[in-house]
């Protein structure tokens, strides 16, 4: 996600105002009328970014699930089974020649005549070595039988019409390659008319020529392997065995390879070779040698139906078959280089992912020996009242419990707790407080920003401290916030938001986020001197530096990023007080969760086009632009869009393998990500029993999350309007404890350079 904290909404339900871009929404019709207009646009809109992450997932999930059945992933079974009796295979078909013809309830066999020899290939086309072997046999005018399987024929289907094209024919070799003696007929059949789909939309042919996977000789056929060819035979074919095996897929050498392929004593024969499944160098060169060897003997070469003076294996195919096949062939294509795409973002998220734990690693690192030096000083202590504005939509159940720790602070300040048109006393309240230096502005609803500038004109100090309604904090926080503007260069300080109501899952969970994903971030930023965002729960800025930023804007849904980016391009410094800790209440439902998270991501890519200029800007200000902005873009947006991958490429190895090598990465990542957290944990003096739930908050919370962001993309995309929501509140956080004021050595901080 982004590094923002707090909900903070001083603009309720009933404000009308909803951003896109730099405009807000304008009234379209009036009265009932064009109140229902918006609201059946707001169901459509509604509708459509349900519908569009679903189906987008929907559509990953199907690509992946092709590619893994197309690659043997799916549906496949390697199993061979063992030689069976042969009390049930007639004499005929194991003295016979190798091509079996069971065909309209024949039982009988045929064979080559002498000197012809007929170059079969399994289990092709393989992009590398399947070329080669074309290119071998075309050399020397040579043609083939190339049986093929559906997963290879679909993924290549070029190679298909290549062989068609050049006169060789091409024989079926099932789908997935499985032993068919296991396999019921039903699955018989669906491997031959798979294999038959690929044919058609590679090269729109059908054919009349089978192999079956692991198959041998004529005399191998067994009691488990004929009933095979028997059905085989039944569907109109013919069953291909051979008379010669080159062993070629054992790599035994070109002389071997020559060796086994050749017949005795000028004999015909089906020659059994392969133009895949592994490296086949020896096989091009032995084919190189065979070729013209055997036909200085006297030997042709042609394809099985000529040796057998037969009608041609191949038909045309037309129609739906011929549509049905080429959509197949499209779809599969559509996978493998959708696949490819996925894999190189993966690949890419990966190089974010780890970039980024190295540089907060790193860099927070080098932040915290800075400040905590005994030397490190902002420079002059600052000593003068700071304002404190709390503006409040609604906040009745925490205001009373805020203002009264602003009371508690070490820090001379005043409170302006500006309300924005609440409906539950929430002004009330804080008057009937009576304490001093608290005073209470009142508006018409009209939205933070505005609630925020109402309060700072009402200001009378320099400093002005910002924080939400609902938030509270310890007595040192103002004192650390007005520290940093001792450096003239210092125009905001960002504070160190807690969640306060972390006993929950989901309380432990964002508190794991707010201290590894946000403060951690921050001191990273800090360091780069490009921080993004000051969170509005806590946050303090240079009046003038406001003021010349035009103060608080409402054309985004962050405008405390807003104002953050105003004032890097502005040339003023943003630094990160670590000491200045608030404790604000997380949302305690996934819902209200949601609704933030949608809020605060959407509105940062409102700030990231609103401020895209600053890519381009030269000078002082110019350094957020040619760093900060490009590390937002890709850490905040783009690496939480692509992250999803590396959990579907989890399920899918965990689904369809390599299981052991899948669980092992993700596990490395995990560590990786619990070292960074502990370390973020250690270095905010936080608890390391939150740690516990971080592998269910990786499964779970960051799944939510994903969805969340990817929403904000078609919100943008789609041009949708998303407006301010309140959240519940309870009240119920309270600051634990402030930390010890320090010496003055530590107090009296100057800039570093």
């Amino acid at each position: 996600m982004n590094s923002r904290t707090g909900e903070g909404r001083s603009g309720g339900p009933e404000d009308s105002r909803a951003r896109k871009g730099g405009g807000t929404k304008r009234r379209t019709g009036g009265g009932r009328r064009g109140e229902a207009t918006r609201t059946v646009r707001r169901r459509r809109l509604l509708s459509l970014r349900h519908l569009l992450p679903a189906l987008l997932l929907g559509a990953l999930l199907a690509m992946l699930m092709l590619r893994g059945y197309v690659h043997s992933e799916i549906l496949a079974d390697h199993r061979v089974r063992p030689p069976a009796p042969t009390d049930h295979v007639p004499r005929e078909i194991l003295r016979g020649g190798p091509v079996i013809d069971a065909r309209g309830g024949r039982e009988t066999t045929l064979s080559v005549p002498d000197h012809r020899l007929v170059l079969t290939f399994d289990d092709g086309p393989d992009p590398e070595w399947t070329p080669k072997i074309l290119d071998v046999l075309g050399r020397h005018r040579a043609h083939g039988v190339f049986f093929v399987t559906g997963t290879m024929a679909s993924r290549h289907p070029g190679l298909v019409r290549r062989m068609v094209d050049e006169g060789h024919e091409v024989g079926l070799h099932t789908f997935n390659h499985p032993d068919l003696s296991y396999r019921s007929t039903e699955r018989i059949d669906w491997e031959l008319s798979q294999n038959q789909l690929a044919l058609a939309g590679a090269a729109g042919i059908r054919t009349s020529l089978f192999r079956p996977p692991y198959s041998s000789f004529s005399h191998a056929m067994d009691d488990r392997s004929y009933p095979v060819a028997r059905h085989i035979g039944a569907r109109g074919y013919l069953t291909v065995v051979n008379d010669t095996d080159s062993e070629d897929w054992k790599r035994p050498g070109v002389d071997e390879i020559i060796r086994r392929a050749t017949p005795e004593d000028g004999a015909g024969a089906v020659v059994l070779m392969h133009d895949s499944g592994g490296d086949r160098s020896q096989t091009v060169a032995a084919l190189d040698r065979f070729l013209p060897e055997m036909r200085a003997r006297g030997y042709t070469f042609g394809n099985l139906t000529e040796a057998l003076d037969a009608p041609s294996a191949h038909t045309p195919v037309s129609g739906v078959e011929l549509w049905k096949g080429r959509s197949w062939v499209f779809l599969v294509g559509a996978a493998e280089r959708i696949t490819d795409c996925l894999v190189v973002a993966l690949a890419v998220v990966g190089v974010l992912v780890f970039t980024r734990f190295g540089l907060m690693l790193l860099l927070s690192g080098a932040h915290a020996r800075r400040v905590r030096r005994r030397d490190f000083r902002w420079g002059a202590p600052v000593t003068e009242p700071v304002s404190v504005l709390v503006p409040a939509y609604n906040e009745a159940k925490c205001i009373e419990a805020t203002v009264r720790s602003l009371m508690a602070s070490d820090h001379p300040i005043e409170v302006i707790v500006v309300d924005d048109g609440s409906s539950d006393g929430t002004a009330e309240l804080a008057e009937g407080l009576g304490l001093p230096n608290v005073r209470v502005l009142r508006q018409p609803n009209a939205g933070k920003p505005a609630a925020l500038n109402r309060g700072l004109a009402g200001a009378r100090h320099d400093i002005v401290v910002m924080m939400d309604g609902d938030t509270v904090f310890e007595e040192s926080t103002v004192r650390e916030l007005a520290q940093p503007f001792g450096d003239p260069r210092v125009g905001a300080v960002a504070g160190n938001a807690k969640v306060g109501n972390r006993d929950s899952l989901i309380g432990a969970w964002q508190h794991i986020e707010y201290v590894m994903g946000f403060n951690l971030d921050r001191r990273m930023y800090d360091v780069l001197r490009c921080m993004p965002t000051i969170p509005g729960a806590v946050g303090a800025f240079r009046r003038s530096a406001l003021e010349r930023a035009g103060g608080m804007s409402d054309d985004t849904l962050a405008e405390d990023t807003d104002i953050t980016m105003a004032l890097h391009r502005d040339g003023w410094r943003v630094v990160y007080a670590e000491r200045a800790r608030a404790w604000t209440e997380a949302p305690e439902s996934v819902q209200q969760l949601w609704s933030q998270r949608y809020r605060w991501s959407y509105g940062t890519m409102q700030a990231i086009w609103k401020h895209r200029r600053a890519f381009v800007e030269s000078g002082p200000s110019g350094r957020f632009g040619r760093v900060g902005l490009p590390l937002v873009s890709l850490f905040m947006v783009l690496a939480p869009l692509l992250a999803p991958l590396i959990d579907v490429f989890l399920l899918y190895g965990l689904v369809f393998g390599p299981t052991q090598k899948t669980v092992a990465a993700w596990l490395g990542v995990l560590a990786v990500q619990g070292f960074c957290a502990a370390y973020a944990f250690r270095l905010d003096h936080e608890r390391m029993t939150h740690l516990i739930s971080l592998p269910l908050q990786q499964l779970l919370y960051r799944q939510l999350m994903y969805v969340v962001l990817l929403q904000s993309w078609i919100t943008a995309l789609t041009g949708g309007r998303l407006r301010w929501q309140k959240l519940r509140r309870t009240g119920v956080v309270e600051a634990p404890g402030s930390l010890p004021r320090p010496r003055t050595d530590e107090y009296e901080r100057r800039p570093v350079a």
